[in-house]
C-alpha cells in the first residue's frame, strides 16, 4: 500500500541530494527549469561557515522554492542560531546531515557519527525545532562501522523523533565506514539495503520516510513510493538531468508540457546574462549544463566546447549558443 504524505511533507515526494561542491545555486537555478516540484537541497554548509564566515552561505534565488538546507554541526545552540537565520531568508526546510563519513567531517564532529550519539542529534533538533516554524529533518545512514544492526538504526530513528521531535528521516540505504574507505567508496561499496527503509517504514508508520542511494530512473523511484513517502536522488540527477524533465509529470502527476533540451538550455541565457553582469564566470553555471545532452548525438561536442570556452576571461552566452548549434536540432525531441 502507498503510504500516504502529509501536506507539510508533500515536497519531499522526490528531492535532489545535497551534495557537496555541486548543488551550490547556480545548479539548483537550472534543476528548478527542469521541475517545478522537485524539493532542492543545498550543499551542506556548517555552522561555523554561516556563523563566522566572510561571505553570505545563506543565498539563493527565489526561483529555487521549495528549497532546503543543509546544515553540518553538532552545537545545538549553533544549529538553532543558523536555522533561525535560514528560516528568516525564506527556506522551506532545514536539514541536518548525519550521513556524511569524510574525516573532514568527523575531525568536525558532524555527519555519519553523529549516528552514534542520538541523543547529542535529538538536542540539536530539537534546538533547532524551538526556533523555526519550517520542518527540521534529519539524513541519515542504515549504520556505522559495526554498528549496522536493524536495531541500532530503529534505536536512532527512536529517540530522535521522540526527544528530538523529527517527523521526517532521509535514509541513505547504505552504511558508512568512518575509516577506511573515502566518501566516494562510501557511496559504492557497502551493499545498499532498501529492504530496511522499507521495514523503517512499517514500524515507524507516524513518521516521513524517504530514501537516498543508487536511484538512477523514474520507475525505479516509482517502485520506492509504493513502500516509502519520498525518493532522493544523487548523482544520477547532476550527470543526467534531463531525467528531472519528466519528474512533475511521472512523480507529481501534472499534466504540464514536458521541456526539450534546447528550451531549458535558452531558458538559462537570461540567468546566465544576469549572472555575469553581477562578477560571476560563465564556467561556474555552466559546468552543472555538461550532461544535459547525454546519450544523444552531438552530446560529446556540447560538453568539449563549453569546456574548452567556458573559462577563458570574457566569456558569455554566445559560449553556450555556440555550443547548443553542436546539437541536431532534428534529434532534440
Amino acid at each position: 500500500m502507498k503510504p500516504d504524505n502529509t501536506s507539510k511533507y508533500a515536497a519531499n515526494r522526490f528531492s535532489i541530494a545535497p551534495m557537496l561542491d555541486w548543488t551550490d545555486r547556480h545548479c539548483r537555478y537550472f534543476h528548478r527549469l527542469l521541475t517545478n516540484e522537485t524539493l532542492l537541497y543545498t550543499e551542506m554548509v556548517t555552522t561555523g561557515a554561516i556563523i563566522h564566515g566572510k561571505g553570505d552561505f545563506l543565498a539563493y534565488n527565489q526561483e529555487e522554492h521549495p528549497v532546503a538546507l543543509q546544515l553540518g554541526g553538532s552545537n545545538p545552540q549553533d544549529l538553532a542560531t543558523c536555522a533561525k537565520l535560514a528560516a528568516e531568508r525564506g527556506y522551506d526546510e532545514i536539514n541536518l546531515n548525519v550521513g556524511c563519513p569524510s574525516d573532514r567531517v568527523q575531525n568536525g564532529r558532524f555527519g555519519a557519527c553523529l549516528m552514534g550519539e542520538p541523543q547529542l542529534v535529538a538536542d540539536c533538533v530539537a534546538a533547532m525545532r524551538d526556533v523555526v516554524d519550517i520542518p527540521v529533518t534529519v539524513k541519515t545512514r542504515i549504520g556505522i562501522d559495526d554498528q549496522d544492526s536493524y536495531e541500532f538504526l530503529t534505536d536512532f530513528v527512536s529517540i530522535v523523533s521522540e526527544k528530538g521531535g523529527c517527523e521526517q528521516f532521509t535514509i541513505h540505504a547504505r552504511k558508512a565506514w568512518l575509516s577506511g574507505l573515502s566518501p566516494k567508496e562510501n557511496r559504492e561499496i557497502p551493499p545498499l539495503d532498501y529492504p530496511r527503509a522499507y521495514q523503517l517504514k512499517k514500524d515507524f508508520s507516524h513518521l516521513v520516510i524517504a530514501v537516498n542511494g543508487g536511484v538512477k530512473t523514474l520507475q525505479e523511484t516509482k517502485e520506492h513510493l509504493q513502500h516509502l513517502d519520498g525518493v532522493m536522488v544523487g548523482r544520477e540527477a547532476y550527470q543526467n538531468p534531463y531525467i528531472l524533465a519528466e519528474v512533475d509529470q511521472q512523480i507529481f502527476g501534472l499534466d504540464t508540457p514536458i521541456k526539450k533540451r534546447s528550451q531549458v538550455v535558452e531558458e538559462m541565457y537570461p540567468y546566465i546574462e544576469q549572472q555575469l553582469s553581477k562578477g560571476a564566470y560563465l564556467g561556474h553555471i555552466t559546468r552543472h549544463m555538461l550532461g544535459l545532452f547525454q546519450n544523444m548525438p552531438g552530446a560529446r561536442q556540447w560538453r568539449r566546447y563549453i569546456s574548452e570556452n567556458a573559462h577563458k576571461p570574457g566569456s558569455g552566452i554566445e559560449v553556450v549558443e555556440a555550443a547548443l548549434a553542436k546539437i541536431p536540432k532534428e534529434l532534440d525531441v
